[in-house]
């Protein structure tokens, strides 16, 4: 039993040693003003590197692997990164599976500019903030840039946002996504009334973006499942906007919504929500329990895929119902519904009556969850020449037809041989 223990903390210790992060700072000043929310990634089992983002040692990666698994940039205004980091090393992080969480502000400088424009985000000129005129908050100086985000404005998605419905506090830079990019997700907008602009110069040309133009989150899951969080607002994390009460419109003052939404972002984008695992796939012929080594046309075939999601740290039976299946030679010639019995999804279809070499497909692709792509192949024979049917309903009226045909000729032939005529009887005699 105590050896089982110490195997299991063991295990325990190395699973959290795993979840490396390196957060790259502005100052080691923004450590004390955003301490609450590197507090709570310090409980969750993080193990947190801090280092100003110009530090000469910066390195990603060494021998060819991963020194850390995330990487949260608070440096809004850097203009270019110390050691072996940059914009570049920060996309092929993405590439090989790293997460990365970044936060600017309206002074955003070229570096997080190029890494935004790197995972397909595009924010506006330096000096220019998010405005709303309608929507701000009581405590606001009078440039309307301090904004009230209402919940509402949140992508629909728990499993990123946490199920948030407080009011959110935003003051930042705007940021654009492009709408035919199918990667990046709208995480928050602003309201119709908002749009982004120097607040220190008149509006004399069309803003960068407007109303729900203006987004003030956004994210990228990538084709590997790498997760990309790009906040215009360093703010939105610190201690001040997690702990304040949100005044608006002479309403009741509310908490801010911050730290919750904060805290599911960060879940989100270090994958601890909304992930899934495929855990086994198999598939057999109805009434069978091991898989062929091909189908025959028109057989009952019965596929099995077990998934599991990951929830609060464990991973559970996943709970989705829009799951399906595809039975694919170059086109899709069956797709189905799969039926989900605690996390096993099972579909039943008959096999095609043409054969070839067909695969079973899944893929899985829902905002909030990670994607499953799983492809397995299969060969469909014709039947064998003994396993034809031998009389045909259908054909019915061709057997009629000839037996009609054979007893006409079996008549014809005994009326023919049999028959003869008198009157060449009685000449002969």
């Amino acid at each position: 039993m105590h050896v089982a223990a110490l195997l299991l903390a063991s295990l325990a210790a190395l699973a959290v040693a795993e979840e490396r992060v390196l957060v790259l700072l502005e100052n080691l000043t923004v450590k004390e003003t955003h301490s609450i929310y590197f507090r709570a990634l310090a409980t969750q089992g993080f193990t947190l590197t801090f280092k100003v983002a110009d530090d000469s040692s910066l390195v990603l990666k060494r021998y060819g692997e991963p020194l850390f698994e995330h990487l949260v940039i608070f440096a809004p205004t850097v203009e270019e990164f110390g050691g072996l980091v940059s914009p570049e090393a920060i996309a092929e992080f993405v590439d090989q599976g790293g997460n990365v969480l970044v936060a600017g502000n309206s002074q955003l400088g070229e570096a997080l500019r190029e890494v935004a424009s790197e995972v397909g985000f595009e924010a506006d000129e330096e000096g220019t903030a998010v405005i709303d005129h309608l929507s701000h908050d009581a405590k606001d100086e009078g440039k309307h840039t301090l904004v009230v985000a209402p919940a509402a404005n949140l992508i629909a998605s728990s499993k990123m946002t946490g199920g948030v419905t407080a009011p959110l506090l935003y003051r930042g830079v705007g940021l654009l996504v492009d709408p035919a990019n199918p990667l990046v997700l709208e995480v928050l907008t602003g309201s119709s009334t908002s749009y982004s602009h120097n607040p220190d110069t008149p509006v004399t040309e069309y803003p960068h973006a407007v109303g729900k133009q203006v987004v003030l989150v956004a994210a990228l899951q990538a084709r590997n499942n790498a997760r990309v969080v790009f906040s215009g607002s360093l703010d939105f994390f610190s201690d001040e906007f997690f702990t304040a009460m949100v005044e608006q419109g002479g309403k009741a003052a509310v908490a801010s919504g911050n730290q919750a939404l904060a805290r599911a972002l960060s879940d989100w984008c270090f994958k601890q929500a909304g992930v899934l695992r495929v855990d086994s796939i198999s598939h057999h012929k109805e009434g069978e329990a091991s898989a062929p080594a091909h189908y025959t046309i028109k057989d009952q075939a019965v596929y099995t895929i077990v998934v599991k999601e990951l929830v609060a740290g464990e991973w559970v039976a996943f709970d989705g119902t829009d799951m399906q299946l595809e039975f694919v030679r170059i086109d899709p010639f069956v797709r189905v519904t799969m039926e989900n019995k605690q996390g096993h999804m099972v579909a039943r279809f008959k096999v095609p009556d043409t054969y070839g070499v067909y695969q079973f497909k899944v893929n899985y692709n829902r905002v909030g969850l990670s994607r499953l792509s799983t492809a397995d192949q299969i060969s469909v024979i014709p039947l064998r020449h003994d396993k034809y049917e031998r009389f045909i309903g259908q054909a019915y009226p061709y057997y009629a037809s000839s037996f009609s045909m054979m007893a006409g000729v079996f008549v014809f032939a005994i009326v023919f041989l049999h028959y003869k005529e008198e009157d060449a009887v009685k000449k002969t005699q």
